[in-house]
């Protein structure tokens, strides 16, 4: 995205007077809901911090956490629940309750925080995709049309203009539909961190791992179903699922009904040791999920050398690369897929080793980088204008 480092944009934006940046989130890092859009939120944001910048990041209440505290070096102000947040916190902007800012990130999850009506600072707003299908699983069919119609008609008018950033193509393409301005559309991949590399020994039988938030958009019913279908090829082969949601009761009803006890391993939320381990020890990854802004545990799982087996959605579009770091194939066709790579010692090597290799590629601070120069863009365009008037 470029090729200036963190440190370099932050030296000059630093010289021209900007310093305090807000970030505003619906849902924090620490939250027990907390996901992809999170790390990555938090994954910039410390790296800015370390830059010499300072960064407050403005977000909901997350049970069993204060509500101002220090992360990374970054504040954190926890205020307000799911919905309430986003009016609390436009007023607490407009009026200045947070304290002096000069430049905004904006990060849309689903409801905008319309920051182009009141913010007349430099400004980006971070898209990771468009909810679409997804509506229609959180909400009762009239709020869902409302959240569609909020996130595809009423808001995109607003945003044209706005330097966004995304990390897939197919959603830039989505915002180009939706009337973006295209040299205002900027992609880049998300990271993965060193942590995450290979090592030990994998399971001596066939093994899949799933990892995420069970909640409906990661349809892990849908994914066990499949994977039923890639046990009548190889019968030995077995799920393990990781994660916590709203969806866990629903999960375990099913596991009960197919008693699927001796197949199906459910765990919850585990350390990131454990989550390592994991990663390393299953054959394959695999995600049934029906939207994504990136898949972010499909490429951690690569970076410790196993290759994934996914729907061929938008966000696993990005994060495997069909056919050198993993397969992509529609839900119906997952299971099948799955047993295909299982049973294939060579195909399996092959995609292990280049998911490896592309996963060393992906760094966090290519990402940061990637995030802050729309921002530093805007501080310089800006300057260059007061020079000429």
């Amino acid at each position: 995205m470029t090729d200036l480092t963190v440190p370099e944009m932050a030296s000059t934006m630093l010289s021209h007077g900007v310093r305090r940046i807000h970030v505003l989130a619906w849902r924090d890092f620490d939250d027990a809901e907390a996901g992809g859009s999170e790390d990555h939120a938090h994954e910039f944001m410390t790296r800015w911090q370390q830059a010499g910048l300072s960064v407050l990041h403005r977000t909901s209440h997350a049970p069993g956490r204060p509500t101002t505290s220090t992360r990374s070096g970054y504040d954190v102000v926890r205020r307000g629940g799911r919905m309430t947040v986003f009016p609390r916190t436009m007023l607490s902007e407009v009026f200045g309750r947070m304290g002096k800012y000069d430049a905004l990130v904006e990060i849309w999850n689903g409801v905008p925080w319309m920051s182009p009506l009141w913010c007349r600072r430099p400004h980006i707003l971070i898209l990771h995709h468009v909810h679409g299908p997804m509506w229609n699983q959180m909400f009762s069919p009239p709020f869902a049309a409302i959240g569609r119609g909020l996130e595809t008609k009423f808001a995109p008018p607003f945003y044209r203009r706005t330097p966004t950033v995304t990390t897939s193509e197919d959603t830039r393409e989505e915002l180009l539909h939706l009337g973006w301005k295209s040299e205002l559309v900027t992609t880049g991949p998300v990271g993965v961190d060193d942590y995450f590399s290979a090592g030990g020994a994998k399971t001596t039988h066939p093994s899949i791992v799933a990892v995420g938030r069970q909640a409906p958009v990661k349809r892990f019913i849908e994914l066990m179903e499949q994977v039923q279908i890639t046990r009548q090829f190889v019968p030995g082969a077995t799920l393990t699922l990781i994660g916590d949601g709203p969806d866990r009761s629903k999960i375990t009803e099913w596991i009960d009904r197919n008693i699927a006890h001796e197949w199906v391993t459910l765990l919850g939320r585990i350390s990131r040791e454990e989550l390592r381990d994991r990663y390393r020890q299953s054959w394959v990854i695999a995600s049934a999920s029906l939207a994504e802004g990136w898949g972010l545990a499909l490429t951690e799982a690569a970076g410790c050398g196993t290759p994934a087996v996914a729907t061929d959605i938008s966000g696993h579009r990005c994060s495997v690369l069909n056919g050198q770091t993993g397969l992509l194939a529609p839900l119906e066709n997952l299971g099948q897929v799955l047993a295909d790579v299982l049973r294939d010692d060579s195909l399996r090597e092959t995609l292990s080793r280049q998911a490896e290799m592309r996963a060393r590629t992906l760094t966090w601070d290519a990402l940061a980088a990637g995030v802050l120069h729309p921002l530093y863009q805007q501080v310089l365009n800006q300057q260059s204008v007061r020079k000429a008037i």
